[in-house]
């Protein structure tokens, strides 16, 4: 079983954008009983309200959906790229129609605010602060309403502050 450690967020020195989109992350929720991820390749990390935070968004349709909603805490996972099997998986199947984290090979980790994976090179153990779903009325420019959402399945946004970073050793 793979170790972690527990490191301060100022001690990490990697690209934000390139983490996120490129390499992609896993949004995960839930318990021992039961949990479920997905691949997110929108998010942020940053400031806000004096705390650090994180930023996801997730479509009203994802199953995750229903985890993040009941719990207090989510996590996000980043692997290396050998992982980026397991993540087009978590993308592309729902855990409603089976156990996809082990169909995708990994190993979940339990005992922390939120489940983690143990092929993850680092994790951000994150509390939920506000919810809101975005309104379409909202967009200034027009197009990504169009471009992004022509089944108006409106995301969810999710700002949770970052409790806990944990790294391999």
């Amino acid at each position: 079983m793979a170790e972690f450690k527990q490191i301060s967020i100022e001690d990490l020195s990697f690209n934000p954008f390139t983490m996120i989109n490129k390499e992609w992350m896993l949004v995960t929720a839930g318990s021992e009983r039961a949990c479920n991820t997905m691949t997110a390749s929108w998010g942020s990390l940053g400031e806000l309200w004096g705390r650090y935070v994180s930023t996801i968004y997730i479509r009203p349709t994802r199953y995750t959906l229903e985890f993040l909603n009941r719990e207090k805490y989510y996590s996000l996972c980043v692997l290396d790229e050998k992982y980026r099997a397991a993540l087009n998986y978590c993308g592309s199947h729902s855990g409603r129609d089976g156990d996809k984290i082990k169909a995708a090979g990994l190993t979940p980790v339990f005992g922390g605010a939120a489940p983690y994976f143990q092929e993850a090179k680092a994790v951000f153990l994150c509390r939920k602060l506000y919810r809101q779903d975005f309104d379409p009325a909202c967009f200034l420019e027009k197009s990504l309403d169009a471009e992004n959402y022509p089944k108006k399945d409106y995301h969810k946004m999710f700002i949770g502050s970052i409790e806990k970073v944990l790294v391999k050793k």
